[in-house]
């Protein structure tokens, strides 16, 4: 008996949730040891040339378009907002809490994409969304 094949999507979707998962958990305990900022920050000088080097060692395109370039600096921007927002507020709440909520990033997303994006609303979608502020809702009592 073989073993199923598995989606990329799922795989590495997989590998984000749990490496993000210990990443928020590592990020709480460095912020009750140093200054959740310089936290941050190590995290990211750590991160860039992890992701600088795969694109080295992968068949990454190196062409940067206007456009291209403009939306992935402001995503970065965002990014480090909710970097350093997230280790603040690990040095002073609880990581249940912190992570629930930053997790909740795809609410946003979804709500941008059906309201700004022209994404299609279903009953499907909408109850995953309900769904999931509800159970943000119990997971932060």
């Amino acid at each position: 008996m073989g073993f199923p094949e598995i989606d990329s999507a799922v795989f590495f979707g997989s590998i984000t949730m749990v490496t993000w998962g210990i990443w928020v958990v590592l990020g709480n305990a460095a912020s009750e040891s140093i200054d959740p900022r310089t936290a941050a920050a190590i995290s990211y000088l750590v991160a860039a040339p992890l992701a600088l080097g795969y694109i080295l060692v992968s068949d990454a395109s190196l062409a940067i378009t206007a456009r291209g370039g403009l939306l992935a600096a402001t995503a970065g921007l965002f990014t480090g907002i909710g970097l350093i927002s997230m280790y603040i507020g690990l040095s002073g709440g609880s990581t249940t809490i912190v992570s629930t909520l930053s997790a909740m990033y795809f609410v946003v997303a979804a709500l941008i994409g059906i309201a700004i994006l022209g994404d299609e609303i279903t009953i499907t979608r909408f109850a995953g969304i309900v769904f999931a502020v509800i159970g943000v809702v119990l997971v932060a009592r």
